[in-house]
């Protein structure tokens, strides 16, 4: 065992007994998140708005600041933008995480030198917790690539902004450097087709060990090597055993990448994002990722099924339920209060506290009223994969309200790699499993408002071209799994 795999276990045992600490005093834990968020904004011009210097509990909170999406704090936003200071936050931002809008164009997501320090050892922290469980630190000798976008900053009234990958790129630690891919030249390349083509040709002939990004994009690389070598990624990497991965579930594409690797590897799960980082996998044994309650971020938390009603009850962490559906709301030391950022969670542990992500609240399927959810069609579709050799790349669903004949009906667009013998059967398979999860859905069918789902194949590479069409090829870049419109559907077909 080398001394940089002996260091990593000393280290990672050290982090452990840190994580455990405050994981086993969650509500006082974020209560002193609570506290510091609130006295060190008391003079920022939202504070002053929103009187938190007479805020003592988290009930006055609620009462003065209301739940906002991007939309609705993008007036402070652009004060912070044009160079203001002490707006969201004291003084100014390092930087902005760059994020594509929605109505407004791009989003400028602020990240202080409070928040910063919290996304890195986040991710530093996935990787403790993995050794310390499994006793694997052998990798660390090894080649490890990060599929990210590229470093390259611009300048905002002296605010340096890009994507967050790239801006994380900067902060690699040092003793990371020489074994890091890809080059900082290749990184730089934008357009992610040629970039990967880079990537592919400074990896293939090295000893990676570790391989993260989110999966639709590293499925690509991977498809591009084992196309490069003709042999599978395991085979050409052989010391190769740690995927990790955030942005998107693995399991729909866990079946392809064991295809397209040759063997099983170990997986860490991340849910970071620009406005914070949020949960890491510090388990390979438990369902769900660790919430991280001390990292500058404290949550609350909304049921689904309530958030659109007039002021909805918001939870704090010893409040909330294990099964039950939540959008994630946040306030964190870069200035973002009871902000939406359009996640959400389910927990499946409470001691301590793990979630799943299910979906995105923007991103579900009610045309009908059947209220479906993200996770709810990505667990069918793995389900009636089951036992078959049936493979999928890629898919999405959108609702198909006024067919030309027959009842309205949910259409699935999938991608496949290995395609079913009977699309009608496998069909119905899914549509099975979905009326399993989704008892509003079943109602529907059974009471023949809706027929059972269609399934409409897409090309191979379809869903790339589209991500292409759109300028969000590659990167952090995902595609929704659900739409409650035809927009993503009419350019598929």
């Amino acid at each position: 065992m080398s001394l940089k795999s002996i260091a990593a276990k000393i280290f990672a045992k050290k982090i452990h007994k840190k994580t455990i600490k405050w994981a086993s005093n969650p509500v006082e834990t974020q209560q002193k998140v609570f506290e510091s968020l609130i006295r060190q904004a008391a003079t920022t011009q939202f504070g002053k708005d929103h009187h938190f210097s007479q805020i003592k509990t988290f009930h006055d909170f609620a009462n003065q600041v209301p739940v906002r999406d991007y939309e609705a704090l993008k007036p402070y936003v652009d004060r912070v933008v044009k160079g203001e200071e002490n707006i969201l936050w004291k003084g100014k931002p390092i930087y902005f995480a760059k994020t594509s809008g929605t109505t407004s164009g791009a989003k400028y997501i602020p990240l202080t030198k409070e928040s910063m320090p919290f996304h890195i050892e986040a991710a530093r922290n996935a990787i403790l917790s993995y050794i310390h469980e499994t006793g694997n630190a052998d990798f660390v000798n090894g080649k490890m690539i990060f599929l990210q976008g590229s470093p390259i900053l611009e300048e905002k009234n002296g605010i340096k902004l890009g994507r967050l990958s790239g801006i994380v790129a900067h902060f690699v630690p040092n003793y990371l450097q020489k074994n890091r891919l890809p080059s900082w030249q290749t990184n730089c390349i934008d357009d992610w087709e040629t970039k990967v083509n880079a990537i592919v040709e400074e990896t293939i002939n090295q000893d990676m060990a570790v391989i993260s990004g989110i999966p639709s994009w590293v499925q690509m690389y991977f498809e591009k090597l084992k196309e490069k070598a003709n042999k599978p990624v395991g085979e050409l990497f052989k010391n190769f055993n740690l995927f990790i991965y955030g942005g998107v579930n693995y399991e729909p594409y866990r079946a392809k990448f064991e295809n397209l690797i040759g063997r099983k590897v170990d997986s860490i799960e991340l849910f970071p994002a620009s406005e914070g980082f949020f949960a890491y996998q510090d388990s390979q044994k438990e369902k769900g990722m660790l919430l991280l309650l001390n990292a500058g971020i404290f949550y609350e938390f909304i049921k689904t099924d309530e958030f659109f009603t007039e002021n909805p009850r918001r939870y704090t962490i010893g409040e909330v339920a294990l099964n039950v559906n939540y959008v994630l709301l946040i306030s964190t030391n870069a200035g973002l209060w009871a902000y939406n950022i359009g996640d959400t969670v389910q927990f499946t542990s409470l001691k301590p506290y793990r979630v799943i992500v299910s979906g995105r609240i923007k991103h579900y399927i009610s045309a009908f009223g059947e209220h479906v959810i993200g996770k709810e069609v990505e667990c069918a579709l793995q389900e009636a994969m089951k036992y078959t050799t049936i493979r999928v790349n890629e898919f999405t669903v959108a609702p198909k309200i006024a067919p030309n004949s027959g009842l309205p009906y949910h259409e699935w667009f999938i991608e496949f790699e290995n395609e079913p013998n009977n699309l009608e059967e496998f069909a119905l398979s899914i549509d099975a499993q979905m009326r399993k999860q989704n008892v509003y859905y079943d109602d529907l069918i059974v009471g023949k408002v809706l027929r059972t789902l269609v399934i409409t194949k897409v090309s191979k590479n379809g869903f790339q071209e589209y991500m292409k069409s759109i300028g969000k090829l590659g990167g952090q870049n995902k595609l929704p799994r659900l739409s409650n419109d035809r927009t993503i559907a009419d350019k598929l077909v």
